[in-house]
């Protein structure tokens, strides 16, 4: 029998940052493919618009956007993100979220956007996050 994935000595379950990171990959997946000009449909503006609220959600407890107490801390599945990282995250959300609502994207937002992406994106790249081909997919 042929055995994919991971070796046992290697799994572990799937923790919140995992989870966290997943769907910033697709928010970043999402972004680049709209910009890209992808069509939108009512099925990928739903999925737009619930990964974003995840994600901003998550962003500001994590990144301690709201109160940054002396308990929260900012890694996230190994890697020191500072608020600012964060701050980003949440940027790309509600970005996301007013695209995915219809709300109009001049060049200087579509231009925002695409460095608001190439930022994060390379911050997931520099903490061995992601890899860069797979962010490369949109």
């Amino acid at each position: 029998m042929l055995r994919l994935g991971s070796p046992p000595s290697s799994s572990r379950e799937m923790d919140l940052d995992d989870i966290f990171l997943s769907r910033l990959k697709l928010l970043i997946i999402m972004g680049k493919a709209f910009l890209s000009d992808a069509p939108l449909g009512k099925h990928r503006r739903k999925a737009m618009l619930e990964n974003a609220y995840h994600v901003e959600s998550e962003s500001i407890d994590l990144g301690g956007l709201i109160s940054p107490a002396p308990h929260v801390h900012n890694q996230c599945a190994g890697a020191d993100f500072d608020h600012v990282f964060y701050q980003r995250v949440k940027l790309l959300a509600v970005m996301i979220k007013a695209i995915a609502n219809g709300y109009p994207m001049g060049e200087h937002r579509r231009s925002a956007m695409q460095e608001n992406i190439d930022i994060v994106s390379q911050n997931l790249v520099d903490f061995n996050i992601a890899e860069l081909p797979f962010l490369k997919v949109a």
